[in-house]
């Protein structure tokens, strides 16, 4: 369906592909993988013409049809939630708009006619052969497996923060049931129950599927191959994403071999004829070699991508009592969402909260760190404990007229340069990318600053609200193999199953008849509980 036929291109200096060459067909779910910048959204944009490749093509068949969601939908304004996801159905949507106009039309005396009707006519048998009287449900559907309320369906799309209206968008493309569905992180916005759902959905597609994901589980669940961006080529691998990692790994010690016995053999011939080139009994044999050498395919090392691991330095000992929740009354206006909560902490614990959207979490994390009061009754820290806290306004502390590197230095004067360049670099900031400006970082860029500063020295006590939100698999894989060696204690909120299963062993499920705890971390509360998340039985 889509083929990539030897494209090259370069961004300024940055070379992103040379005679690379890949195709996707019907059925496949393909995901896409690759270093920052290595050129996953430049592929996309090359599906659907956005942009031409410097050299090469990207074929894609007559007649496919293609859905592509990105992070940057455009505006929405002047209509209802469904409305939106409606009007951007495909082809369906054109026709509805053509009827609603036919539909005016015969309803003004003055432009009745016969052959009015007669459009009207094939326009509704056109209308009803792409499933147009169905649309609407169809919409309603998918918008309630993405998590929006029977009332925000019919409210104005224009009422929706940034992640909700991503979340319209999404719902906009799975409605167009395109031939083929390009997705750049479908799942940013999403909490746990939504992307459940859309694992489903996905799973249930017939069509052509390439997309991107910081979710290592949904990349697993959904791919049946990885087509990986490395070096400017792209190399294809069958299976999931924990195959891939095996075959890169397993790929990498079998070009490592050969190059080193290449070398060898390199090594010896040339000696060889070092020793021999001044001797005339020797002239044939040196000759002969070193045209056997000139001939030699030389094989390049492996490629090695670094892999920076971050290490908590020691943090000092809490008392065995961190933190205690008694008799707390929670509500927002008309929404109670605790009554009479009691909840305690004990050292060295790490509790994962989940829940349904509004059933507390946030709250729960907020109180526990002091970012908000409770209605009654009493939040308290143990003796000892010090607190980490991060959330999304987190971000909002940042200086944006500094640069990374002057906040960190200016967070920690007294540590080693070395030091402190080593923990931008693990957190996503090697080399210059410390002279980045504040103000124009990504939000996953913000995350990882935050987090950088946060644990370098480090609490005994991680208080953490969403903390992978935008971190790409590599930066996210760093901070769950460091925090899986962290001492202290932790209360997190994640929707990230990978990090949920590797790092929890305790869960507080939050439900409308009252908290639910489990002393298992987050595998023993699935096989338990008997499902994924709260929201899906």
């Amino acid at each position: 369906m889509i083929r990539f036929d030897d494209i090259g291109a370069r961004h300024g200096r940055q070379i992103l592909f040379v005679g690379a060459s890949a195709a996707i067909h019907r059925g496949e779910k393909v995901g896409l993988v690759g270093p920052n910048g290595a050129g996953k959204s430049t592929l996309f944009r090359y599906i659907v013409r956005e942009e031409e490749p410097d050299e090469g093509s990207v074929v894609v068949d007559r007649g496919v049809t293609l859905g592509y969601f990105r992070q940057d939908f455009g505006e929405m304004s002047g209509r209802s939630v469904v409305e939106e996801v409606m009007d951007g159905a495909g082809p369906v949507s054109d026709v509805a708009r053509e009827l609603k106009e036919l539909e005016g039309a015969l309803a003004d005396p003055d432009r009745y006619s016969d052959a009015l009707i007669e459009r009207y006519g094939d326009v509704q048998a056109r209308f009803d052969s792409l499933g147009g009287y169905a649309l609407e449900g169809r919409a309603r559907e998918i918008l309630a497996g993405l998590g929006f309320r029977d009332a925000v369906v019919d409210g104005p799309v224009e009422a929706l923060s940034g992640g909700w209206r991503a979340r319209v968008a999404l719902a906009r493309i799975l409605l167009m049931r395109p031939d083929a569905l390009l997705l750049d992180e479908p799942t940013n916005h999403l909490d746990l129950e939504s992307m459940i759902w859309l694992e489903n959905f996905l799973r249930q597609y017939d069509g052509a599927l390439l997309m991107t994901s910081h979710d290592r589980e949904f990349m697993n669940r959904l791919c049946n191959r990885i087509l990986e961006i490395d070096g400017g080529e792209l190399n294809s691998y069958s299976g999931n994403y924990d195959f891939y990692e095996k075959q890169r790994q397993i790929a990498e010690v079998q070009q490592q071999a050969s190059y080193e016995r290449q070398q060898a053999m390199l090594k010896k011939e040339i000696a060889f004829i070092e020793r021999f080139k001044a001797r005339a009994s020797h002239a044939a044999q040196v000759q002969s070699r070193v045209k056997k050498l000139d001939k030699i395919d030389r094989v390049e090392p492996p490629r090695r991508r670094e892999a920076r691991r971050f290490e908590f330095r020691p943090a000092p000992r809490s008392g065995d009592d961190v933190a205690r929740v008694a008799k707390v009354d929670k509500a927002y206006g008309d929404l109670v969402i605790y009554r009479g909560f009691d909840f305690a902490v004990r050292r060295r614990e790490r509790w994962c909260v989940m829940g349904v959207n509004g059933a507390g979490k946030s709250t729960l994390l907020k109180m526990v760190a002091g970012a908000s009061q409770p209605d009654r009754g009493d939040v308290q820290l143990g003796a000892g404990v010090k607190l980490g806290y991060f959330a999304q306004h987190s971000m909002d502390v940042l200086d944006a007229d500094k640069t990374v590197w002057q906040s960190i230095v200016e967070a920690f004067p007294r540590s080693p340069e070395g030091q402190l360049r080593n923990l931008a670099g693990c957190f996503g900031f090697p080399g210059d990318d410390v002279e980045k400006s504040v103000r124009v970082l990504s939000g996953g860029e913000r995350a990882r600053l935050v987090l950088a500063l946060m644990l370098y020295d480090p609490p005994n006590f991680l208080v953490l609200d969403e903390p992978t939100n935008h971190l790409d698999l590599a930066t996210k894989e760093m901070l769950i193999e460091a925090l899986a060696d962290f001492d202290g204690t932790m209360l997190f909120v994640s929707h990230d199953r990978h990090f949920l299963a590797r790092l929890s062993n305790r869960v507080l499920e939050l439900t409308p008849e009252g908290p639910h705890l489990y002393g298992g971390g987050y595998t023993e509360y699935v096989a338990s509980s008997g499902h994924e998340a709260p929201g899906l039985h």
